[in-house]
């Protein structure tokens, strides 16, 4: 029985899913995003995020060396590793966490496998700051497109008895 057993073995000795988890989180720091199985996104999750945490700024630089060579020895990748320190690190610097993010594409024709991507959250231009504030902007809301639309009917239907008031008169 697996009872407590939380780690997903991905059908591999642990030599080879430790090579599995090395080489994707080194390809998803080089190209941002990955396209996977579901069970490998959701075990890289649980791999490269302490990894990217430990990026974020020490006090001393003996800190920030020792950082590197924890990470390096989980990476085996010396640009993987560059990149993430210079490039990943200091954009992530102000989030507090959940710097991965895992979309479902649905199933893989060859062998019916539910496939994922999974992307760092801060290096998506669709989903981006820019973006979504000028969608924020421009959203209606059916509450104030109702208002906007009694306040407008309100004068048109004082008017339009005053008109037909003095039409009358002059009749």
């Amino acid at each position: 029985m697996r009872h407590g057993d939380k780690i997903n073995n991905l059908g591999r000795k642990k030599a080879h899913r430790d090579a599995l988890m090395s080489n994707m989180a080194s390809q998803l720091i080089t190209h941002k995003r990955i396209v996977t199985t579901l069970a490998k996104a959701r075990a890289l999750r649980t791999y490269v995020e302490p990894l990217i945490t430990k990026t974020k700024k020490s006090a001393s630089k003996e800190e920030i060396m020792h950082q590197h060579r924890i990470v390096f020895s989980y990476l085996n990748d010396k640009a993987a590793v560059k990149e993430l320190f210079t490039v990943v690190g200091p954009k992530v610097a102000s989030r507090p966490g959940g710097y991965t993010r895992i979309i479902k594409l649905g199933i893989r024709v060859g062998d019916n496998a539910e496939t994922a991507m999974i992307e760092l959250v801060d290096f998506n231009e669709i989903y981006g700051k820019g973006i979504g504030e000028a969608a924020a902007s421009a959203k209606k809301t059916r509450r104030g497109s109702s208002k906007k639309k009694a306040a407008e009917a309100a004068p048109k239907a004082e008017e339009a008895p005053a008109e037909s008031k003095e039409e009358k008169s002059a009749e």
